[in-house]
């Protein structure tokens, strides 16, 4: 971005311009160089993404999926995030989001950064809140964004803004030829559970699910309510034209249909997984490949347990201590993603290397290997050697997981985790319980590690959650490709394209 002689704010695209036509190399948007749009390019949308890695990266995904039908796709950010979103991108030809207009805004004042907390008793990210709070100063450069898109004769700008940005984009509802649409991170299983627990647990077929759940307070900290509460005081959902879900009716239909009845009138549109779903080693010529590819090119079909615990998470000593020695004595082979939780600016420098027991690393050299930097997850997924998962269940990992049908050792540690690993494990049976949310505060010794990962990938009951796991994805590959999911998207896009 650079100042133009106005003090107005110029947006350099990226380039490849938009769809239908070339542009300049250095076009933008201020500028309005842009010649005639034609019919397929006169609707813009914009992609409003939480700065937390789990929701930039769907957003992400959702951009190059509308792309691919020419249509021009905005994301907008601050820097730091639009960086962290477009380096962590993977499992996709790079190219695919060249077409994508990335707007990096620079005018948000500076926010703390500080460490994740591995010691704290609630593992929620607390260290992202300032992160959050920064993006309040997007609500202008947001606003005028759209004003300049409508201003270059697009006769549409369709809004995507997530469910926890809403103070963002609450001036957009009410300007004419704007469509805003609400996309929920969470999965739909979550977002009814939140419903029900509000208005008192009224049970429906499928809700004893919920049983054993204890109140979503217990999830979340008293600073992500405070969040929350000024998001819902610009809910404007009289103003928004439609729900998003990343999810499919292959995996929770029942779910998507209670919440269609909870917001009678209100379009939804479950358009998942964003994730591709060609496994990455059919196209190596793509990217260098990370080295646990290399390494799960030499291990037996299903032989492997992958072991992450996404960006959000940091384990204390004795948990990293407990997981390793559980590892090693459950005598399967693995690769474990040891790595801490990010913070508001992935870039600054400072992190925490987490201290193994002495001389492990050695000892299982021959059937596990130690990542201690970004790992392609979806890679790692979409491989034949994985076999399992042990996992937070951020809906991400439960997405990509159940896309390439690798059961689950559910292992939750905030947020909508403890919802998603009783979807994964009591509803759709695909994964067992290494931890209960209810024992939360105990401490998981090596034996529950060893135990659930022995169940998982040497077991009779762990055989039966792949094959579950396995017909699963077969059902989502086959709703993606011309299947009930196609023909939501198709949906979708005819619908803002109309």
């Amino acid at each position: 971005m650079q100042d133009d002689i106005n003090g107005e704010v110029t947006r350099d695209i990226d380039e490849g311009g938009s769809v239908g036509h070339s542009l300049p190399k250095n076009h933008t948007i201020a500028k309005f160089l842009t010649p005639p749009l034609q019919d397929d390019a006169r609707v813009a949308v914009v992609m409003v993404p939480l700065p937390a890695q789990g929701h930039l990266n769907q957003l992400l995904h959702l951009s190059r999926l509308i792309s691919m039908y020419n249509i021009q796709v905005h994301y907008i950010g601050i820097t730091s995030h639009i960086q962290q979103a477009k380096i962590r991108a993977h499992g996709f030809d790079p190219l695919t989001i060249t077409k994508i207009h990335f707007h990096e805004f620079h005018q948000t004042p500076s926010f703390e950064t500080p460490l994740p907390n591995p010691n704290a008793s609630f593992k929620f990210p607390n260290q992202l809140m300032p992160s959050f709070y920064a993006t309040f100063h997007l609500r202008e450069p947001v606003c005028s964004l759209v004003h300049e898109l409508l201003s270059a004769n697009h006769r549409k700008v369709v809004v995507i803004y997530d469910s926890l940005m809403k103070f963002v984009v609450q001036d957009l509802p009410l300007i004419p030829s704007i469509e805003c649409y609400c996309f929920n991170s969470t999965s739909a299983f979550m977002s009814y559970s939140y419903h029900w627990e509000l208005k008192g647990k009224p049970f429906h077929p499928g809700t004893e699910n919920y049983e054993d759940i204890p109140t979503v307070a217990d999830s979340f900290p008293p600073e992500f309510w405070e969040f929350l509460k000024i998001q819902e005081q610009f809910d404007g959902r009289n103003h928004i034209s439609g729900e998003l879900y990343n999810s499919s009716r292959v995996i929770e239909s029942l779910y998507l249909d209670l919440m269609a009845k909870e917001y009678d009138g209100m379009k939804q549109w479950a358009i998942g997984p964003f994730n591709p779903m060609e496994p990455q080693e059919k196209r190596k010529d793509l990217n260098k490949r990370h080295e646990s590819l290399d390494w799960l090119d030499k291990q037996e079909r299903n032989s492997v347990i992958f072991v992450s615990f996404g960006t959000t998470t940091s384990l204390c000593d004795e948990e990293i201590k407990v997981l390793a020695i559980g590892l090693e004595k459950s005598c399967q082979k693995f690769v474990w993603v040891l790595r801490d939780a990010d913070k508001g600016d992935v870039f600054t420098s400072e992190v925490r290397k987490a201290q193994l027991p002495e001389g492990y690393e050695e000892r299982i050299k021959e059937r596990g290997i130690i990542v201690r930097d970004w790992a392609p997850q979806l890679e790692i997924l979409a491989h034949s050697s994985t076999g399992g998962f042990m996992s937070h269940c951020g809906w991400n990992s439960c997405m990509e997981s159940m896309s390439f049908g690798v059961p689950i050792a559910a292992w939750p540690m905030h947020s909508d985790q403890p919802r998603n690993s009783q979807l994964v494990t009591k509803y759709l049976k695909i994964g067992l319980i290494v931890r209960p949310w209810a024992c939360r505060d105990e401490v998981v010794t090596s034996e529950i590690v060893e135990n659930a990962v022995k169940t998982l990938m040497a077991s009779s009951e762990g055989d039966e959650m792949r094959k579950r796991a396995a017909d699963l994805s077969n059902a989502i590959k086959k709703s993606t490709d011309g299947g009930i999911n196609h023909a939501e998207m198709d949906s979708f896009i005819a619908h803002i394209t109309r």
